[in-house]
């Protein structure tokens, strides 16, 4: 099967996740427009297909690929409607989770939680809640062996940087974490825990907010690594105000 590679910089999108009055979270994805290039680019315009069906209600798409058999080979996902065009929103949703199912774009799932202090970006009340109208993009990124990401720079609109991981993967990676996956879960003590949500009590920032940056749904499935990298970010940032 063809080697499908990694995102550069400029096909990764930015998105901001949640804003609070010390900072912000930044997000990173791809579009449908990246995915199609990308599977032009690797099995050529008549080696994938899709199409969409509705299976309960629920729109799902099935990306299919042409391997070097001629046999083709496939890859369903479901579709979230989006706020304004629900089945645009959904169509293109289902398109990108499949694509994400065949291998493209995978390796944003690595990516760190981003946070970006409020001295470092814009942010303002609109009578309701906190804003900001800056647009960020991704300067540089690079990946390692494993195909996770490993360096990133991130930029608002005026080219200022305002996020930067250098080689942060690889620093874990040396560092000796042994026993099966079961058991590293149990490695996150009871204090870095105590830590982590002393940090996330002093910054304002949710639980949720974090788990979702390495796609967790509970504290009890969060690494040594995850919780270097989180607790990197919320160490750097303001306390919320009381």
């Amino acid at each position: 099967m063809k080697k499908i590679r990694e995102l550069r910089a400029d096909e990764i999108e930015v998105r901001v996740g949640v804003v609070r009055k010390n900072g912000i979270s930044l997000l990173l994805y791809k579009d449908a427009r990246c995915d199609m290039n990308i599977l032009d680019e690797t099995f050529g315009i008549a080696g994938w297909q899709r199409k969409h069906e509705l299976i309960n209600g629920a729109l799902f798409c099935t990306v299919s690929i042409k391997d070097e058999n001629g046999e083709w080979i496939s890859k369903q996902d479901v579709g979230v409607e989006s706020y304004t065009e629900a089945v645009k929103g959904a169509a293109s949703d289902s398109f990108k989770r499949a694509c994400f199912n065949i291998g493209i774009g995978r390796e944003l799932y690595t990516a760190p939680f981003i946070w970006i202090p409020a001295e470092r970006v814009e942010i303002s009340y609109d009578g309701k809640r906190y804003v900001t109208r800056e647009r960020f993009r991704v300067e540089s990124i690079t990946y390692d062996e494993k195909r996770e990401i490993s360096g990133l720079v991130i930029c608002n609109s005026k080219g200022v940087s305002v996020y930067e991981m250098h080689q942060q993967k690889h620093a874990v990676s040396n560092e000796k974490i042994t026993g099966t996956p079961e058991q590293a879960k149990a490695q996150l003590s009871k204090k870095m825990r105590g830590d982590l949500e002393k940090e996330l009590q002093r910054t304002g920032v949710s639980m949720e907010t974090v788990l979702a940056r390495y796609n967790l749904s509970d504290i009890s499935q969060m690494l040594p690594e995850h919780y270097r990298d989180a607790m990197s970010g919320l160490r750097k940032s303001k306390p919320v105000a009381a």
